[in-house]
């Protein structure tokens, strides 16, 4: 089974070099390989979200190595960091900021069309994406006309609109009352597994944590196997 990400040695700190220095990440490693779901467990203000930042080439280290798919990406320059988290990332937020003036269609088309897809096949895409969560009969209804829920569920299909290796995700239920989380998370899963996707997502529900296929947590900047 090969690796889809490798953090080795992470280090992030705030104000890095000045009074009130705040080191977030110190020496983190994380190995995941491709097919595995990993929930990363964390307080608040811990850096569960400076961490999968960096993982998602959104942020960068003050030392450490990013590997994605083999590749170090660390010390790569926007364009190749942009193709990569447009190719082989995608993410999921709490708030789903879906674009409200498009449909739930629209919502999961456009990422592919950025992508140099053609608006036929993205369609499709879209509608088999959709069809999968359990959303066939709203693909033509904006965000303001659908529950919290659905919204969350059509966030998903953007994220894997592209065919991504690896997702993240940071705290995709956390907005969503129980019975609605327990349900979405379940969809989320079952969309993981179908596309024999790897999953970092960050969680502090420990009941879905242990629902994946491995959990850490992060505290005082250092990663453990929970």
């Amino acid at each position: 089974m090969s690796d889809v990400l490798r953090l080795e040695r992470l280090e992030k700190s705030y104000n890095r070099g000045k009074p009130g220095e705040i080191a977030v990440l110190k020496g983190i490693d994380l190995v995941i390989p491709r097919g595995q779901v990993v929930a990363l467990v964390a307080p608040s203000g811990a850096g569960k979200s400076t961490l999968l930042h960096i993982a998602g080439l959104l942020d960068t280290p003050d030392a450490g190595r990013v590997v994605l798919g083999g590749e170090d990406l660390s010390g790569a320059g926007d364009r190749r960091r942009t193709e990569a988290r447009r190719n082989e990332l995608g993410f999921v937020y709490q708030f789903h900021h879906l674009l409200p003036e498009f449909s739930a269609e629209e919502n999961v088309v456009l990422p592919q069309l950025a992508n140099g897809v053609a608006r036929g096949a993205a369609r499709a895409r879209a509608q088999e994406l959709l069809g999968r969560v359990g959303l066939s009969g709203r693909t033509a209804h904006r965000p303001s006309a659908m529950s919290g829920g659905e919204q969350q569920r059509v966030a998903f299909c953007r994220a894997l609109a592209n065919a991504p290796s690896l997702l993240l995700a940071d705290e995709p239920t956390g907005n969503l009352d129980p019975g609605t989380s327990d349900t979405v998370f379940g969809v989320l899963m079952e969309l993981v597994r179908e596309t024999g996707l790897s999953a970092l997502i960050a969680t502090h529900n420990l009941e879905l944590a242990a629902r994946m296929d491995r959990v850490v947590r992060l505290e005082a900047g250092q990663l453990t196997e929970a």
